[in-house]
């Protein structure tokens, strides 16, 4: 079991708090604030507690101390979202860092400077890491979508103080660990994307849990033509046709359903509102190419979905980003979404084409919980132990 922010006394402490605040921005301005705000629960009580909060992120890929990527743009949007004043340290170590930290007082919270300026954090280097402690008494990790990386701040912190998982992490984990290691049963998942091969270790991992393993995207279209079907000129990777059989037979064994379209929305070309059909799967032409799950593999989808107490989904149904490849999508996504408010199906959905599809549909806010996790949803779903939460776990 892991500690929460419930362990401790934090009054007058300092507490170091790794988020992620890798948000979009243009021009030196934030764009996409979701991120920031989803971390305001975690600061905002330790600051109503006493504590003196020392904020620690990442934002972007820099290499070495490049001022492209200095989050001091950050320091604005976080203080109007914890309502408050935000602190600056030009640094995360050293005389700037020590100077900042020394200067908060009960209450007060600081947002450091990137800590991938350093090297070494990316190295989980732990003298830099003992450094970083040293401005510290307790650590305190919000940042899920960071936890499939062995970081200094997202792993090497927590063996060097008494560590302890914020709010955000601790829904993450309770949300995803009933979700997926203790699902009420029936219980089916919706796996879309482009390619069976950045999903390999999800599908092997699902089948054996799951009972209904719905498959959608591109990668159904490798699962089709594995048995035989004529996919026309839509996206496959032939190469991974054992693979998919191999699946197939591990689902056999398993009791697992493996539910695949049975109709599909077809074009010549993929672009924005093309002439388009819908055909039976076995039915598309040499010319053309699938695009979305056609209307009868939606209903077949949420006929499957109404039978079960839990649903996980990651990746879209068709090529959602492009008008009309998005209703077989958005039909599931709100008929789940409708499951969730009547029938009390727990809908967990995460990966960044998930919830911007789910955005699309405009359920967003209906489904049990949606992860902003892109990775470590993916290596959470594929069954891997996670650097960040084994850290935390006592």
């Amino acid at each position: 079991m892991f500690n929460t922010i419930d362990s401790f006394d934090v009054k007058g402490k300092r507490v170091l708090v790794r988020l992620d605040l890798n948000v979009p921005a243009k021009d030196g301005k934030v764009t996409d604030d979701t991120r920031i705000r989803r971390s305001v629960a975690t600061l905002t009580e330790l600051m109503d507690r006493g504590a003196r909060v020392i904020v620690l992120t990442h934002f972007g890929r820099p290499k070495g101390r490049d001022m492209t990527f200095s989050q001091k743009l950050l320091q604005e949007p976080l203080a109007a979202a914890v309502g408050k004043h935000v602190a600056w340290a030009d640094d995360c170590i050293g005389p700037e860092a020590e100077r900042a930290v020394a200067a908060l007082k009960d209450g007060d919270i600081v947002l450091m400077e990137n800590v991938r300026f350093h090297p070494e954090e990316e190295k989980n280097d732990m003298d830099f890491a003992g450094k970083l402690a040293a401005l510290g008494d307790l650590y305190v990790n919000d940042a899920f979508s960071t936890a499939h990386r062995g970081h200094s701040t997202t792993e090497g912190l927590a063996h060097l103080l008494p560590a302890a998982a914020g709010r955000l992490m601790q829904a993450e984990l309770v949300a995803l660990s009933k979700a997926l290691d203790s699902p009420d049963k029936p219980f089916a998942a919706v796996v879309g994307g482009s390619k069976i091969s950045t999903k390999l270790e999800v599908l092997g991992n699902l089948v054996a849990k799951t009972d209904y393993l719905i498959i959608g995207g591109g990668m159904a279209n490798t699962f089709l033509f594995a048995q035989g079907v004529s996919i026309g000129k839509s996206l496959c990777e032939k190469d991974m046709v054992q693979t998919a059989l191999a699946i197939l037979d591990k689902a056999k064994v398993g009791g697992c359903k493996i539910v695949l379209p049975v109709d599909a929305v077809i074009a010549h070309e993929f672009s924005e509102n093309p002439p388009t059909q819908v055909v039976a799967i076995d039915k598309v032409p040499d010319d053309m190419m699938i695009l979305d799950a056609g209307p009868a593999s939606a209903d077949l989808i949420i006929k499957e979905i109404e039978t079960c107490k839990t649903l996980v989904w990651n990746g879209p149904l068709g090529a959602f980003e492009v008008s009309p490849f998005d209703e077989a999508t958005n039909k599931v996504a709100k008929a789940a979404a409708r499951l969730t408010k009547t029938n009390g199906l727990t809908t967990v959905a995460g990966g960044g084409d998930t919830v911007s599809a789910l955005v699309k549909a405009g359920v967003e806010r209906d489904f049990t919980y949606i992860s902003t996790a892109g990775g470590a949803f993916l290596e959470w779903l594929e069954g891997k132990t996670l650097p960040g939460v084994a850290a935390l776990i006592r």
